[in-house]
């Protein structure tokens, strides 16, 4: 029997277990379109594909899923490219399936084929970034083609993958049993895990270390291992760093979190970290700012630390510092092996109590540091103070999205995570203008939970858009503006180091609140620190969307970190950011 591809994928989606896909209209994907509408699965319709891109990753983040994105040919795809770079930075399962100039017609340069270097090359555009990036070029390829990009998202390093389909296939028939033999093909590959053996030795090795340190990276998070790494840290008691990416991996009230390294890391967690005789590092790239630019006076010092790594990635073992004990597993299996070995190793696993003592001490310290600020009720208001009240009001599982500048260095260093994954921030491509789509995503994979977005002006300046789809499908996210008039971190580098703040600051702030409005979801304009606690908690009652426009003073993160980004501005100096205000 023979049906149309365009029917044929959608109940390939269908069955997958896809219950929502993200993107907009085009005339290359509308015969997709048309079936999604017969569909169980609901599009999620946006008005800008970075919209899409974005939301897609919160969805395949909060849900723990394969999310997919429908894309249109040309600028619909390159719209969606910082978004799915952005997934791929951060290791977000994701398949992305875009609509392509017709088969027939290439090389003749149609309707927005892009061809300056090779005819029909608009999937070469994604292959920097992406796992794989296929072109279908004939209609019998594409059931097998599917099958592979999902299993190649969901497998080893998570990532993207995109699938270019050129429009007159969707609207082919071929023969349903194409797609009925991908049914045979298992769904869910086993993992790697560890041998006892090699569990034993890391065991015996962390007991005998004077001072041990666990490294917690995002890939605890994209292992959902987190239930693991707390029974192991809990049972040694080991103390936890993490990097930005692995906040939350423990949940930050548990004793022996120490907090996040480098540049936005204190003193006292860098210290514990480069005066550790063994780093287990777990799922962490060592990334720049969580290593301070990998220099041995700042947070990290191997030798004479001896690092212990397991990745599922291989090629994360030692990429950046030497290795002693190396292996390739994904952590949640790895995790359960050294579990089981640690506790017959150590029955009744072991205590610190002074450990936790000097954290409790420093953590106590940090707060009391910053606590003049956390309930100054000065107006524009204390970054510290809007994150103390948001902290205040939300519940334990809560998402929070952020972007880039103060919520998220802030965030990072400051707000307290207390149900491993609810943190969702944009690490390795660091893009401004993620937070705020991705709490969509979020939302609609948990539509129980609460979603707060905390967002600069800027960030949600660069796409407003997402309110209208907010509006449309009733997605109740709740932004909080962090509203400084500037791109505040940027800001604050260019004034302390240059003199100048030329391109950073806006004379004219947009009011968000009315913005809001005009779209058709709930604004308010904060006018007084003491009106914001009472205008959070009403929004969360409300359950609908909202946005919460509050002026912030451009104050920056504080830090006693490093990163090298200062040193090439101002050599021999020791100059960070500095207040715009």
């Amino acid at each position: 029997m023979k049906e149309l591809i365009s029917r044929q994928l959608v109940k390939y989606l269908e069955n997958r277990g896809v219950e929502h896909i993200f993107g907009l209209c085009g005339h290359t994907n509308i015969a997709v379109l048309t079936e999604l509408e017969k569909s169980s699965i609901k599009f999620v319709n946006v008005r800008h594909e970075q919209v899409a891109s974005h939301a897609a990753d919160g969805y395949a983040r909060a849900k723990k899923q394969t999310s997919v994105v429908l894309s249109h040919v040309g600028p619909g795809l390159t719209n969606a490219a910082t978004g799915v770079a952005n997934a791929a930075f951060d290791c977000t399962p994701m398949v992305v399936i875009a609509g392509d100039i017709p088969s027939h017609y290439y090389g003749k340069h149609p309707h927005q084929e892009v061809n300056l270097h090779a005819d029909a090359a608009q999937y070469e555009i994604y292959r920097p970034f992406v796992k794989r990036a296929w072109r279908v070029d004939s209609p019998h390829l594409l059931p097998e083609i599917l099958e592979k990009a999902f299993q190649l998202a969901e497998t080893g390093t998570p990532g993207p993958v995109l699938v270019s389909v050129p429009m007159d296939i969707f609207s082919k028939e071929i023969d349903t049993a194409l797609f009925e033999k991908q049914t045979h093909h298992t769904k869910s590959l086993q993992k790697p895990s560890i041998d006892e053996e090699t569990a034993e030795t890391i065991i015996r090795t962390l007991l005998e270390a004077q001072n041990p340190v666990i490294y917690a990276g995002g890939g605890i998070l994209l292992a959902d291992a987190a239930e693991e790494l707390a029974e192991f840290v809990n049972h040694l008691d080991i103390p936890v760093a993490h990097s930005l990416m692995g906040k939350g991996a423990v949940a930050d009230d548990n004793p022996l979190v120490l907090g996040m390294t480098g540049f936005w890391g204190t003193k006292f967690i860098n210290d514990k970290c480069k005066e550790a005789d063994y780093i287990f590092a777990l799922g962490t790239r060592f990334a720049e700012a969580d290593s301070s630019s990998w220099e041995e006076d700042f947070t990290f010092n191997f030798p004479p630390t001896k690092l212990i790594q397991i990745d599922i990635e291989p090629s994360e073992i030692g990429r950046n510092y030497p290795v002693e004990i190396g292996a390739v597993a994904d952590l949640k299996q790895a995790l359960m092996v050294l579990n089981r070995v640690a506790k017959r190793i150590l029955p009744e696993g072991r205590q610190n109590e002074e450990l936790k003592a000097e954290i409790a001490a420093e953590k106590k310290a940090f707060k009391e540091s910053n606590q003049k600020y956390a309930t100054d009720n000065s107006f524009p208001m204390q970054p510290q103070r809007i994150l103390a009240d948001v902290r205040d009001v939300l519940p334990r599982d809560a998402f929070i999205t952020t972007d880039v500048g103060w919520n998220k260095n802030g965030v990072g260093q400051q707000f307290d995570i207390l149900t491993p994954g609810t943190i969702l921030t944009p690490g390795g491509f660091a893009t401004m203008g993620f937070g705020a789509p991705a709490a969509l995503g979020a939302k609609l994979a948990h539509p129980d939970r609460v979603v707060v977005s905390l967002v600069g002006d800027g960030g949600f300046g660069q796409n407003p858009a997402l309110l209208a789809t907010a509006a449309e499908e009733n997605i109740p996210v709740i932004w909080i503006i962090m509203n400084n008039s500037a791109f505040g971190t940027i800001a604050g580098l260019q004034k302390a180091h240059y003199g100048t703040t030329l391109g950073t600051l806006f004379e004219k702030s947009p009011d968000f609140a009315a913005i809001a409005r005009a779209y058709g979801v709930e604004g308010v304009k904060i006018e007084k620190a003491e009106e914001f606690k009472p205008a959070l908690e009403a929004a969360i009652g409300a359950n609908k969307p909202v946005v919460i426009d509050v002026a912030m003073l451009n104050n920056p993160v504080p830090t006693a970190g490093h990163w090298n980004i200062m040193d090439i501005y101002s050599p021999g100096k020791t100059v960070h950011h500095v207040s715009t205000n």
